[in-house]
Parts: structure tokens; C-alpha cells; sequence
């Protein structure tokens, strides 16, 4: 149906009101079009362009002077209006399901080499980025301005959690290769090794952002370039967390074998450490938990999960954490415990953990609230809490529509994919109704805030 001719979504509760759902369910269209015009403003006229009838035709009905009987111009009232096809007793439209959650994700056969290095200067937005590179040029290069490098990638990072990764990508690329050139010349050993050490963070972030938009191949060339950095100055902990980074990746591409491999390679990076730091312990234990349960092995997932809590435990004030795990708080250790109980086919231990680091979670995380979310609809839909599971998932649109994140769309089309059974549910028409208002359907132009 052409663009010109959609109307606006429909209200959910008009969708799900007993008296809508009669009439459709017996294509009392008189009642419909009453409906229509007392609960939604759509008037005779417009339902008349709508669903190509002439005016006198949509009145004729009204009065209870005319049936409508033919398929195809019921057909044409459910597009128009945008009815559900099951509550008019067709097949499901081809609009009710958003364009972005029928897109395959993206993971090229081929290795992707990375892109080209920008110019430094071109590639990095705002006259601060502009200052810190000026500090590191020639002489100038001093412990204040690698702590200005730091600064800025805590930046990246918070922009990261907020929109997405996707946009910063060229800034961190472009930083990356400038802090690279920087150690082609001689430099204080000290200055050198925080060169080294600012290269492989934003190798990682680079390669976290490509991850983040399930891009594995790309990703996994920035992770191994940010290994090969920390080896250059024996960073153990921080080869320890890449190797993390891949075990994650790992579980997405659904290879858990693999995922485990490179969790028990992390933890043997932080062994050969000395002074690895509780709270590093705890997320890289947590790490062979996840992989544990996408294994299906309960097992040793509720032993490591049993580790990492007594891992955490040892926390102190004053650890000397690397600013990478600060992230790795008790919410954060709380809803990964959940999402591995939920990995593990156990929804009802997993949803009272994910429910309450999700209240304590912070505001700002928008990505983490949609994860967490949506990992929390999923535990009550499988338990069969179907208004619940919905409702939840309706509270998680706002914030994956604020960040540009193909794992965020993967979670709601994994959800979405669940729900399936339960469509004609009221509960999941009024989820499916507010769904569309998010995302784009066929025929609509894409939102740029939800572009994956």
C-alpha cells in the first residue's frame, strides 16, 4: 500500500478493547468504523481514502445499510487501518512485522580488513579532541596529556552505553591510528608503555563497537590488535579482558565451545598477573559461567557462578581496579547471574535477579536497560507470563530506540520470535501496536535513532 495512504497506528487500547475485538472477530464493520471514529478521530472520510470506498459506500455501512463481504476489501480495511490481520480472521499482514526486525544480522563470509587509516586531525570531532592531539605533538608529549587520551576514551566509552558505538567508530579509528604513529617515534620508556596501553583500549573499543553491531570478522581483527598491544608491555589483565571480549562474542555467534576456550584463556592471562584485582576475577569467572550455560552444562555454570560471587565478595575499597572493570558493579554482577540462569533454561531463579538489577540500574545505560530488558521479558514469557513479559518489553523500547545497536535488535527480535504463540493475546497486540510505532514497517521510511 502506498505511503501516502497509511494511517496513523492504531491506539492499543482501542486494539484491545472487548467491543473492538467482537466486532472484528465478526466483521461488524458498522461497530468498527463507530470505533474508529469515537476512539481513534479517524473519520468516515478518512477511513473511506484509507481503504479505497467511496464516502457514500462508508456511510452505507454505518447506517447498517451494506455488508461487507468481499476479501479483498476487507483486506484493504485491515491495511488501511492498520486491524491485525488474526482479528479480522486473515493471515498475518506484512506490515505487522517492522522492517528491522526481519533484517539478518550482518557477519560477511569473507574477513573484512579494517578500514583505511583516516587523517588524524579530520577524523576527530570538537576543538577538545583537537587540543589533546596538539599537546601530544613533538616535545609536548607529557603524563598530562596520555591522562587527557584516557579522559576522552572514558568519553567514548559513556557515549557508547548512551547511543551505541556505531557513530563513534571513525572518531576511535581515527585516534587509534594517530596514537599508533606516536610510538613510531623514541619516547621515555614510561610514555612509551602509556602510548602502548591507550593504543590497545581503543583497539578493544574499536573492536567492541564492530561486535556491538554484529560485525564478528571485524571485530575479532580489532581484538587481536589490541592483544597484540598489551603484549607489547606485558598487560596481562587488560589481554585478559580482550580475551573476554571474544569469549562474549563467542556466545553470539553461538559457538559456546569456543566460548569457553577463550574464557579459561582469560583467566589463565589474569593467573600469570600478579596483582589481579578481585572485582577482574569476578567479571572473568562470570565469563566461564556464560559459557558454561550456552554449553547447557548446569553444573559447572552454577560452580563458577558460585565463584564469581565469592570473587566479589573480596572487594575492597581501594583495589587498584583498571578503569575498564569499574563497569562491573553489583547490578552488573546481579543481572549477569541471571542472564546465566536464564541461558540455563531456569526463568524463574533468572527473573527476580534481572528484575532487580534492572531497578538499580542507571538511567544512563541506555543499551544495558534495553539488554536487560528485553533478557527479563524473555524469562517471564517462558514461564507464561504473557501480560507481564509484554509489558516489560514495551518499557524496553524507549531505550533501544535511543541507541544505534544491532545486538539491541537482535534481543528484540528474539523476544519478538517468542512471542509468536501468544500473538492475539491483548497484551501482545497492544506490545506489537507500540512496537510499529517505534520501528519502521514496510513501506515507511526508517527513523535515523533506530537505523541497526
Amino acid at each position: 500500500m502506498p505511503e501516502s495512504r497509511h494511517a496513523k497506528e492504531l491506539p492499543a487500547s482501542l486494539l484491545t478493547d472487548p467491543e473492538m475485538l467482537e466486532a472484528c472477530r465478526v466483521r461488524d464493520f458498522a461497530t468498527i468504523f463507530r470505533l474508529l471514529k469515537a476512539r481513534a478521530g479517524i473519520y468516515p472520510s478518512m477511513i473511506a481514502r484509507q481503504c479505497e470506498l467511496t464516502p457514500s459506500r462508508v456511510g452505507e455501512v454505518i447506517a447498517g445499510q451494506r455488508q461487507l463481504l468481499h476479501m479483498d476489501v476487507i483486506e484493504r480495511i485491515a491495511d488501511g487501518l492498520r486491524i491485525p490481520g488474526h482479528m479480522l480472521g486473515l493471515a498475518r499482514r506484512e506490515w505487522e512485522t517492522p522492517t528491522a526486525l526481519a533484517v539478518a544480522e550482518r557477519n560477511p563470509a569473507e574477513p573484512v580488513h579494517p578500514p583505511a587509516a583516516p587523517s588524524p586531525l579530520a577524523a576527530l570531532p570538537g576543538a577538545e579532541v583537537d587540543g589533546i592531539l596538539t599537546l601530544a605533538t613533538g616535545s609536548n608529549l607529557s603524563p598530562s596529556t596520555l591522562q587527557a587520551f584516557r579522559s576522552s576514551i572514558e568519553d567514548y566509552w559513556r557515549h557508547d552505553d548512551e547511543h551505541g558505538g556505531e557513530t563513534l567508530r571513525p572518531a576511535v579509528v581515527g585516534q587509534l591510528r594517530y596514537v599508533e604513529g606516536l610510538l613510531k617515534d623514541q619516547r621515555p620508556m614510561s610514555l612509551r608503555h602509556g602510548l602502548y596501553g591507550i593504543a590497545a583500549e581503543l583497539a578493544r573499543l574499536t573492536g567492541w563497537t564492530y561486535f556491538d553491531a554484529r560485525q564478528y570478522h571485524q571485530a575479532r581483527t580489532y581484538f587481536s590488535e589490541a592483544l597484540q598491544l598489551a603484549r607489547e608491555i606485558n598487560d596481562h589483565p587488560f589481554m585478559a579482558n580482550v580475551l573476554a571480549c571474544l569469549s562474549l562474542q563467542a556466545t553470539y555467534q553461538d559457538k559456546p565451545a569456543d566460548a569457553l576456550a577463550l574464557a579459561s584463556a582469560a583467566q589463565d592471562q589474569a593467573r600469570v598477573a600478579s596483582g589481579t584485582t578481585p572485582r577482574v576475577q569476578a567479571m572473568l569467572t562470570m565469563r566461564e559461567a556464560f559459557a558454561h550455560a550456552t554449553l547447557g552444562d548446569k553444573r559447572a555454570a552454577h560452580t563458577a557462578i558460585s565463584e564469581a560471587h565469592g570473587q566479589f565478595e573480596h572487594i575492597r575499597p581501594g583495589d587498584p581496579d583498571p578503569a575498564w572493570v569499574a563497569y562491573f558493579d553489583e547490578p552488573k554482577l546481579i543481572v549477569d547471574t541471571g542472564i546465566a540462569h536464564a541461558r540455563l533454561g531456569e526463568p524463574a531463579i533468572a527473573e527476580p535477579l534481572i528484575a532487580d538489577a534492572l531497578e538499580r540500574e542507571g538511567q544512563a545505560n541506555q543499551r544495558g536497560r534495553a539488554f536487560h530488558a528485553f533478557w527479563l521479558a524473555r524469562t517471564q514469557l517462558q514461564q507464561g507470563k504473557v501480560d507481564q513479559a509484554c509489558h516489560t518489553a514495551t518499557q524496553a523500547l524507549a531505550p533501544a530506540a535511543a541507541v544505534t545497536s544491532e545486538r539491541v535488535a537482535g534481543h528484540l527480535r528474539e523476544f519478538y520470535e517468542q512471542l509468536a504463540p501468544h500473538r492475539e493475546v491483548p497484551a501482545a497486540v497492544a506490545f506489537e501496536a507500540r512496537l510499529r510505532e517505534v520501528l519502521p514497517v514496510p513501506g515507511q521510511r526508517t527513523p535515523s535513532s533506530m537505523r541497526t
